[in-house]
């Protein structure tokens, strides 16, 4: 067995990997700190850390949010998604033994037609975590690391329209004028920690 390929390294090297990852990310507010807290006692606990049966099964499991940041345009790209009814940034589960970057690189190219660029502001690494109850039937929790990649809206001409119903860009400042409910419910705060990442660099 080789330690080079994630889906196939142990499960102490994997959890080793995400808690590196998690301590990389620097908390945006008391939220953002509080879940790093919580995700990393999580990965720790030896818990199931990935989805191995939709839709709820373990209730707890990782996923990666990709916004994909059109750095001229200062624009981000959100889907319409069919079965959460919201705008949401594209993603997906990562898989039983799946480094979160290689995550990132498959759904990109799934439900965008696209590789995975790493943005300026945060490269291959995650910007920020979130821990979120879903809503509807089979409830469960989504600890989700949310990574920023770059593309340019002309490079994006197609999209998974099985998951989602349309695609949109919009300014940071009007993802932040659109209400709370119509959106993942830590869009915002997300893209405040953007917009001052962004403005610092």
């Amino acid at each position: 067995m080789t330690t080079d390929d994630p889906a196939e390294a142990p499960d102490g090297l994997l959890r080793s990997r995400l808690t590196e990852l998690l301590k990389g990310v620097r908390p945006w507010d008391d939220l953002e700190r509080s879940h790093l807290a919580t995700a990393l006692e999580w990965i720790a606990s030896g818990a199931p850390l990935y989805r191995t049966r939709p839709p709820d099964v373990p209730p707890t499991h990782l996923v990666c949010y990709f916004v994909v940041l059109d750095e001229t345009r200062g624009e981000l790209l959100l889907v319409a998604h069919r079965k959460a009814g919201l705008w949401l940034p594209t993603g997906g589960h990562v898989e039983p033994g799946e480094d979160p970057w290689g995550t990132v690189g498959r759904e990109c190219r799934e439900e965008l037609a696209v590789d995975a660029v790493p943005s300026a502001v945060s490269g291959a690494r995650p910007f920020f975590l979130t821990i979120t109850r879903t809503r509807g039937q089979h409830r469960h929790t989504d600890v989700s690391l949310w990574y920023v990649v770059r593309s340019s809206a002309c490079d994006i001409t197609a999209f998974d329209e099985e998951e989602f119903d349309a695609i949109r860009w919009m300014s940071l400042r009007r993802v932040l004028a659109e209400p709370v409910t119509a959106l993942d419910p830590h869009m915002h705060r997300f893209t405040r920690k953007l917009l001052a990442a962004l403005a610092a660099a």
